[in-house]
């Protein structure tokens, strides 16, 4: 198959289908009939020499083969966004901005400077994603996202990564218990942390065996406040951001206990895609995170 080309408009009509699961509800994205998208599909596949989609009375589903094309048909859709959006882009932040962030930095860091940001530059539309590290890079690489903020650190080869916040984890426990010694009087131990994929979680279980210690299998939860008040009633032990468990603290229902740096010292960074168009809405928004966090800057940004 080595004298194959391949179209945009098939790659575009590929990931509408995948995205969708539907055949129809892809040609209706698309602006056109359902026959034009299943013919485009099948020619393709006939091209290729091996089906994309499995087709069933529910819809339709990727093949491998078809997920091995999807991550191309996503890159060059965001390569054409870029191109788009860098021939408009005259230096002043407007458009949509979409990025992905850790729960808890979403709850600690951002609030303020989102509301700061976008009452500033009313033309742009900041669309935040929440996620786990794993899933937030993935995101970024699979152009899904323009960037997003994730625990370091991060090595890619397709990503530009730089340090926004640096942030002290600290164990969190019930106030039944009241030093980190008396973890190993709990019975059946568990870990409440967010999904898997979390690098606060992985930092926890070393923790955890460093004082010789194993916990079951972990309870996952998928916001702050469900660990904190799983927590708060004794249900396991988390590894949360200081910030983040301060009014808990302060209202009784946790204790807090401070941890070996190698276990508690991690840096928020940034992430996006090398070749990714760094719009002069993002631009200007991580000069605004830098301004907050006082780490330099060490994103270089393009001159429109």
């Amino acid at each position: 198959m080595a004298g194959v080309t391949l179209d945009v408009i098939d790659l575009k009509v590929v990931e509408a289908v995948a995205r969708h699961g539907s055949m129809n509800k892809a040609a209706v994205e698309l602006n056109t009939v359902q026959s034009n998208v299943s013919s485009r599909i099948r020619a393709l596949e006939d091209q290729l020499g091996v089906p994309l989609f499995q087709r069933s009375a529910k819809g339709v589903q990727l093949t491998p083969a078809g997920r091995r094309l999807l991550p191309y048909a996503a890159r060059l859709s965001r390569l054409l966004s870029d191109a788009s959006a860098a021939a408009r882009d005259d230096g002043k932040p407007s458009g949509l901005m979409e990025i992905g962030t850790l729960e808890t930095t979403l709850a600690l860091r951002l609030p303020l400077l989102i509301a700061r940001f976008a009452k500033a530059y009313p033309d742009v539309r900041p669309l935040v994603r929440t996620g786990t590290t794993s899933s937030l890079i993935r995101d970024v690489i699979d152009c899904k996202l323009e960037g997003a903020f994730a625990a370091g650190p991060v090595t890619h080869p397709e990503l530009q990564t730089e340090t926004v916040f640096h942030e002290e984890l600290v164990l969190v426990t019930s106030p039944a218990v009241r030093t980190v010694d008396a973890i190993s009087g709990i019975l059946h131990l568990k870990t409440v942390v967010f999904r898997a994929g979390c690098s606060y979680r992985q930092r926890l279980d070393s923790f955890l065996a460093s004082q010789g210690l194993l916990a079951q299998e972990p309870l996952e939860f998928g916001s702050i406040e469900a660990i904190i008040a799983c927590v708060s009633a004794g249900v396991g032990v988390t590894l949360l951001p200081r910030g983040v468990v301060v009014n808990a603290r302060q209202s009784g229902l946790i204790c807090v206990h401070e941890i070996p740096a190698a276990f508690s010292h991690v840096e928020t960074v940034f992430v996006r895609r090398i070749d990714g168009h760094l719009s002069s809405a993002l631009a200007t928004f991580l000069e605004s995170v830098h301004r907050e966090s006082g780490i330099r800057s060490t994103a270089v940004r393009e001159i429109a």
